[in-house]
């Protein structure tokens, strides 16, 4: 098992490029259950999860072509060909490893008529259940049954009819996959109170690129009217936001100065303006997002909500940077009852933070010093990364195999900015 190592002190600078959007990506794979024509991705992030998803879709008997890159290279481009499912079972053993394999359950459903999909797996932070997603898939005319760990949904005799359905709190996966679901419907489908983030816009947008027909694109009604089938495309996966975010928070914590190529503000201006409240100098420029710090870091109070509101998945990172702030900072985490486990962590490492319930109180400190953590979760990781960047001493992070699941070459990216980093086997 690998282990990264990290001598802070150093001050970031450079350019760094942003890959392609992790939570966009794993939406816009299972989209080629949706044609029997070739299905185009560009720009697609070179990650742990995207590989896990490869093999799924594979299961389902669709090809896979990654064409010719360079090793040295970030990102890839994949085509995907569903011309003929061989079957519409997800097994445990692949859907444990990522909760997000229960995005093939719509699309599924919506080609073949039938899907059954096992129990999803995912990171540890909190109980996140798949209610919504079914609730939304029987309103558009689904059977569902659940039996042995697994889902079993059965359209109608013709396919989906399409249907209303309003969710009762905003969820980004039962959205995506609701939408999956309708685009090929008999009818018309109407969802209410969606998730609006840039990640369901960008797989409207491809949908669309195929033929599907969708109004109401970034905001919280959808009105999908369903086509008789979609055909095949050529996509780029947005910008990853969060990686931006990430990146913006190492920079600012070692006091560096960090060009984001290809990032774009209007993806992330709630991160934003919490890095702009906690003193940093953010500035878009034709070639993405400039960003560096103004002075001593600011205290900021702020709560975790669904976009546009700052992203939970933002949170373990702002705190890391806060840690150095000049006074005490209070985060509400609204999203994921479970999703303080970096805390602990943080804390080995000098940081003084206290938590209760959904309240992490952050007093910034005049310094970290290196320290063996362990990372939890994937965002969690990466606020260890971050505070050894800034940290006195040597870093041990352990269990790199979160941080691979959604940062594309970490160490590359970190080097190329000047950090002193290296990757190590634990053996």
């Amino acid at each position: 098992m690998d282990k990264i190592i990290i001598r802070g002190g150093k001050r970031l600078s450079g350019a760094v490029p942003i890959s392609g959007a992790k939570n966009a990506a794993l939406t816009l794979l299972p989209c080629a259950l949706l044609t029997d024509e070739p299905l185009t991705l560009r720009n697609l992030p070179r990650l742990a999860d995207i590989d896990t998803f490869q093999h799924l879709m594979n299961q389902f008997g669709v090809s896979t072509t990654i064409a010719g890159s360079r090793p040295e290279d970030f990102g890839r481009v994949m085509t995907l060909e569903a011309t003929r499912i061989t079957s519409n079972v997800a097994p445990y053993d692949l859907v444990r490893k990522m909760r997000a394999s229960i995005l093939v359950l719509g699309p599924m459903l919506a080609r073949m008529g039938e899907a059954t999909v096992s129990l999803p797996g995912g990171c540890a932070i909190g109980n996140r259940p798949i209610d919504l997603h079914l609730k939304a898939l029987e309103a558009l005319g689904a059977q569902i049954e659940l039996a042995s760990g697994y889902v079993r949904a059965i359209a109608p005799d013709g396919g989906l009819p399409g249907g209303r359905y309003s969710f009762p709190m905003v969820s980004v996966g039962a959205t995506e996959n609701a939408v999956m679901a309708a685009v090929t419907a008999r009818g018309k489908s109407t969802l209410h109170n969606v998730a609006r983030e840039p990640e369901i816009v960008d797989l409207c947008n491809m949908l669309g690129a195929m033929g599907a027909k969708i109004e109401g694109v970034g905001t919280s009604e959808l009105v999908i009217h369903g086509v008789p089938r979609l055909h095949g495309a050529t996509y780029r996966v947005m910008t990853d936001r969060i990686e931006a975010g990430s990146y913006a928070c190492a920079a600012a914590i070692t006091g560096g100065e960090v060009l984001l190529q290809n990032a774009k503000i209007e993806e992330m201006e709630a991160t934003a303006q919490a890095l702009r409240d906690a003193g940093l100098h953010l500035e878009p420029r034709p070639e993405g997002l400039f960003v560096g710090t103004n002075g001593a870091l600011r205290p900021i109070t702020l709560a975790t909500a669904p976009y546009p509101g700052f992203a939970t998945d933002m949170q373990a990172q702002l705190m890391a940077l806060l840690c150095r702030a000049d006074g005490t900072s209070v985060l509400t985490e609204t999203i994921f009852e479970n999703r303080y486990m970096h805390v602990p962590e943080l804390n080995r490492m000098g940081a003084h933070i206290e938590t209760s319930g959904k309240t992490a109180v952050v007093h910034g400190v005049s310094g970290l010093s290196g320290a063996e953590v362990m990372a939890t979760d994937l965002r969690a990781s990466m606020s260890l990364v971050i505070a050894g960047l800034a940290a006195q001493g040597e870093t041990q992070v352990h269990r790199l195999y979160h941080l691979d699941r959604g940062y594309e070459r970490l160490e590359e990216k970190l080097a190329l900015l000047g950090a002193d980093v290296e990757r190590l086997s634990d053996d």
